[in-house]
């Protein structure tokens, strides 16, 4: 990792710069293997799985025996962790229901807002290092909390042709409806524009790598909605010299693992933090299985000495992290100055990985500075807001005036003209 000791300013662009991959390169690849699938469905798609996943399949749906196979091969050990997260997940994402409330604007003007599910959403869960079974959590739960009537997974088989029993027992316990064999970009497609088996939905989520990345861009200029941009995932400690370093390491490797392009982050006050935490990550690191890709993910990131905590948090706020963990002092006051973030967490005692799997938070989170403008997933992610209006006698004759004044004024006289003939009306009913 890179140590760095009071930036100035005019360094902070270049220091804050994420490892992105560029998808705009890809772009003609993909949309080749976009068309395909939408002129020939599932044959594009089995010969893709056959092509990019190295697996021969008969049919891409994942069968009711699957499911109870699956069942039976995951611990009970780790069924009652998913429970468990499951439950904590249901419980943040149910408190997000939305309650409208009707408001007369002005006298016999009302106006209200209603929340509905998307009806149909697709999930992607990618395959490749890990099996994120806890993706599929953070991702169907909410869908189901909003009422989304067809909630579609699909996920990348593994040479045998089957879908991680973990994966399809978390998508059992969270109540996807339809789970099919497909990953890439094809799933993608599939989910975009529908083929014989995998229907079409209205908007997709889930996390990828650069190709689904670039898919999920190319599909989502006119045809269906997607969660929101997505790059390499990041996290920010911000520390003074009260924290932990063993704890600050392990936040560091923690984000490390997750693939090469990741970027941990340590900002704080403290050069003797710095050196401490340096030293922890070096000892950690010996010990990880995936030492190897948190090793190259180290190269992309940084310790941060800064003279005082205000710029610590200016600085914060200019790198906008998907994770940040605040662990100073007084971290309920630094939590108060932060703007940009995606998820915060908050203490000594709380790890980025709770957020990832069970504190009840989602993980699905903006990434590459996008938390300036983005959310996280949540709740509204799988609904949209229909606004009412109803007008009666006194709120057109409140309001009609203004509206002709207005239309009149942009020259657009039809608008005019649908208020002056039911203003006419009530004239004529008064006499």
């Amino acid at each position: 990792m890179k140590l760095i000791t009071n930036p100035d300013k005019s360094q902070w662009d270049d220091l804050l710069r994420r490892p992105v991959l560029e998808t705009e390169h890809l772009f003609d690849t993909v949309r080749s293997l976009i068309d395909r699938v939408r002129r020939e469905g599932d044959r594009a798609v089995l010969a893709c799985e056959e092509q990019f996943d190295h697996v021969r399949l008969d049919s891409l749906a994942v069968t009711d025996a699957e499911m109870q196979e699956a069942a039976q091969l995951v611990s009970d050990e780790l069924k009652a962790a998913i429970r468990l997260a499951h439950r904590n997940i249901e419980t943040f994402h149910a408190a997000q229901r939305f309650e409208g409330r009707k408001v007369e604007t002005a006298p016999g003007v009302t106006c209200w807002q209603k929340a509905v599910p998307i009806e149909r959403v697709g999930l992607y869960i990618p395959g490749g290092t890990a099996p994120l079974f806890s993706t599929v959590l953070m991702l169907a739960v909410p869908a189901r909390i909003a009422g989304c009537s067809e909630i579609v997974l699909c996920t990348p088989p593994g040479r045998d042709g089957r879908v991680h029993p973990a994966v399809l027992f978390a998508a059992q316990v969270a109540g996807v409806s339809r789970i099919y064999k497909a990953g890439g970009v094809q799933a993608i497609a599939a989910m975009a524009y529908g083929t014989e088996s995998i229907p079409r939905v209205y908007k997709i989520f889930g996390p990828g790598n650069q190709y689904v990345t670039a898919a999920k861009q190319l599909v989502s200029l006119r045809d269906v909605a997607i969660d929101m941009p997505a790059g390499p995932s990041e996290v920010e400690v911000l520390a003074d010299d009260t924290a932990n370093p063993v704890f600050v390491a392990a936040d560091l490797l923690s984000q490390a693992e997750h693939g090469v392009d990741s970027q941990a982050m340590l900002i704080t006050t403290s050069a003797r933090l710095q050196e401490a935490v340096r030293q922890e990550v070096e000892r950690q690191l010996a010990l990880l299985p995936r030492r190897d890709i948190a090793a190259r993910s180290l190269e992309n990131s940084k310790l941060i000495v800064v003279p005082n905590m205000d710029t610590a948090i200016e600085l914060t706020n200019a790198y906008a992290p998907e994770h940040l963990i605040i662990e100073t002092a007084d971290y309920a006051q630094v939590a108060e100055r932060v703007v940009n973030a995606g998820s915060v967490f908050l203490g000594s005692l709380t790890p980025e990985s709770a957020g990832d799997y069970a504190s009840g938070t989602n993980h699905t989170l903006p990434t590459n500075g996008y938390a300036r403008a983005y959310s996280g997933v949540s709740l509204d992610s799988f609904i949209r807001k229909i606004t009412f209006q109803e007008i009666r006698p006194e709120g057109l004759r409140t309001i009609g005036p203004a509206i002709e004044t207005m239309a009149a004024n942009e020259r657009l006289d039809a608008h005019k003209n649908a208020v002056t003939v039911r203003l006419d009306a009530l004239d004529k009913d008064d006499r």
